[in-house]
């Protein structure tokens, strides 16, 4: 029975009487159990479990790009992916980011940063980075490299950041 079908108290001397035996026909129920968030719904969690990831001077990473045209690009991938998926457990991870930067290389700086960004949500942080910043590479990355240079420097800054959050030196 819910508070809706209790009866209304009665008026008058068996009113005392017939509250007590209300109250005894009403057999106690468990609270109602708790909304289970939707299906494919991020819940935010307070750490990641997994090892942290190694700081990268953006600096050194961009000029090593430049040093052996874009294999070390490559290496940063796989290294950035597969680190995150150890930390978190989600993710595509090394070889795929790799496999994905050497035949489809437009989709990862979107990737990229999108992933990037999920670390902080997770932590219920808001992203510094989402996959909307991969839009710099691939709008102004024909224009000496302006874009791609700002997309690395805001993604891996905020990569940094994080790792640095987290213990990482």
């Amino acid at each position: 029975m819910t508070d809706s079908q209790v009866p209304p108290p009665v008026d008058g001397p068996d009113a005392a009487a017939d509250q007590s035996a209300s109250s005894q026909e009403l057999p106690s129920s468990p609270p109602p159990p708790a909304a289970a968030p939707p299906s494919g719904a991020m819940m935010p969690t307070a750490t990641a479990t997994g090892e942290i990831g190694k700081v990268r001077s953006t600096g050194t990473c961009f000029l090593l790009m430049i040093v052996t045209l874009g294999i070390y690009g490559i290496y940063w991938y796989f290294a950035t992916h597969e680190e995150m998926k150890r930390h978190t457990g989600q993710g595509i991870g090394g070889l795929l980011a790799a496999l994905l930067a050497i035949f489809v290389g437009i989709v990862m700086p979107f990737l990229n940063s999108n992933e990037v960004g999920h670390l902080y949500e997770r932590r219920g942080e808001k992203p510094p980075v989402t996959a909307l910043t991969g839009l710099w590479a691939l709008l102004l990355g024909w224009f000496f490299f302006v874009g791609v240079i700002v997309w690395f420097v805001r993604t891996n800054g905020a990569l940094n950041d994080y790792w640095r959050s987290v213990g990482a030196h």
